[in-house]
C-alpha cells in the first residue's frame, strides 16, 4: 500500500490522502479531523451553504417551469441544509458554552438558520412550500457572505454575552428576521401570481402557487408573527447587563431595530386600515426586507453592545 499525505490544503486542517490498494485507487479527500478539529463548525456550515446553493439552482428550475413541478425536492434540500446548519451552530455553541451570537459571523449564521426554520415550519403546508424557491437564493448569498474570515475573529478568554436572557433576546430577534424574510418571499410570490393573472391567465391557472388572496393573508400573518417576536426580543435586550454609561436605546443596532419595529408596525396598521393592501403592501414588505439585509451588517459593526472586544 502506498500512502501520500499532502498537508496545508487551504481549509482548516484538511489533509488529502491517496491510498493505493490492490483493489484499486481509493481517494480519501477529507480527514476525520476536518469535522472534529479546530473550526469544524465552520466546515459543517460550509457544507450547509453548498446545499443552499444546490437548492438555489433547483429554484431557478422551478421558476422556469412556472412552479408546475412538485416542490418536494427543494424542501428536502433545505431540510438537509438546515440539519447541517444546526449541527454547525451546536458545535459552536458547545465551544462557547452559550448561544453563539458574539460576533458578526455568528449573528449572520443565526439569521440564516432562523429564516430556514421559519420556512420549514410554513412549508409543512404543501401549497406554501414554494416559498423555498424565493428563500434559497437569499440563504445562499447570506451564507457565502458569512464565510468571510474577517467576520469571525478569534474569541477572547470569555465571551461578553451569556445567560438565558441573552439566548431569548438573540433567538426571538433572529426568528423575527426569518419571519420577515418569509413574508417578503410570500409578497414576491403574490406579485408573481398577480402578474400571471393579468398577462397570462393560463399560466396562472396551471401554476401550483396559492391564490393571490391566500398569499396576501400568509404574508401579513407571517410578518405579524415576526413583529411580535421582534417586540419580545427588544424588550428582552433591554434587561441585559451592559457596560456602565452605555445607553441601550442609543446603541446603533438597537436604534436600527426600533426603526424596523416602527416601519413594520406602520405597514401592519396601514393594512388593517386598508391603506396598504395588495401590491402596496407586497412592495412595502419586499422593500423593508431589502433595507434590513443591506443595513444589518453595518449597524452590527457600529454597535457597542453587539461587538465583543
Amino acid at each position: 500500500m502506498v500512502m501520500i499525505k499532502r498537508a496545508g490544503c487551504g481549509i482548516g486542517n484538511c489533509c488529502t490522502y491517496l491510498s493505493l490498494a490492490p483493489s484499486g485507487l481509493v481517494f480519501k479527500l477529507i480527514s476525520v479531523d476536518w469535522f472534529t478539529g479546530a473550526n469544524s463548525d465552520r466546515h459543517v456550515f460550509l457544507l450547509a451553504v453548498l446545499v443552499y446553493g444546490v437548492s438555489m439552482i433547483y429554484s431557478v428550475f422551478l421558476w422556469r417551469k412556472g412552479f408546475r413541478r412538485a416542490d418536494h425536492v427543494n424542501y428536502f434540500l433545505l431540510l438537509v441544509a438546515f440539519t447541517l446548519h444546526t449541527v454547525a451552530m451546536i458545535k459552536r455553541g458547545f465551544t462557547l458554552n452559550q448561544c453563539p451570537v458574539n460576533n458578526l459571523y455568528e449573528a449572520t449564521v443565526f439569521f440564516t438558520w432562523a429564516t430556514t426554520l421559519t420556512y420549514l415550519v410554513i412549508g409543512l403546508l404543501p401549497r406554501l412550500r414554494f416559498l423555498g424557491a424565493f428563500a434559497a437564493p437569499v440563504l445562499f448569498a447570506v451564507g457565502v457572505f458569512a464565510l468571510m474570515p474577517s467576520l469571525d475573529p478569534p474569541h477572547g478568554p470569555k465571551p461578553e454575552f451569556s445567560g438565558g436572557m441573552t439566548s431569548l433576546h438573540a433567538a426571538t430577534i433572529m426568528l423575527a428576521y426569518g419571519a420577515f424574510a418569509l413574508g417578503a418571499a410570500a409578497a414576491a410570490m403574490f406579485l408573481t401570481q398577480q402578474h400571471n393573472l393579468k398577462f397570462d391567465k393560463l399560466k396562472a391557472m396551471l401554476s401550483l402557487l396559492p391564490s393571490v388572496e391566500r398569499l396576501d393573508v400568509v404574508a401579513s400573518r407571517v410578518v405579524l408573527v415576526g413583529f411580535v417576536l421582534l417586540t419580545i426580543g427588544l424588550a428582552a435586550g433591554g434587561q441585559l447587563p451592559r457596560p456602565e454609561g452605555v445607553s441601550y436605546w442609543k446603541d446603533s443596532k438597537v436604534l436600527w431595530s426600533a426603526i424596523l419595529w416602527l416601519v413594520y408596525a406602520g405597514l401592519l396598521f396601514g393594512r388593517m386600515r386598508s391603506v396598504f393592501t395588495g401590491r402596496r403592501f407586497a412592495y412595502g414588505l419586499i422593500g423593508v426586507f431589502i433595507f434590513l439585509v443591506l443595513t444589518f451588517w453595518g449597524t452590527n459593526l457600529l454597535s457597542t453592545l453587539h461587538q465583543q472586544p
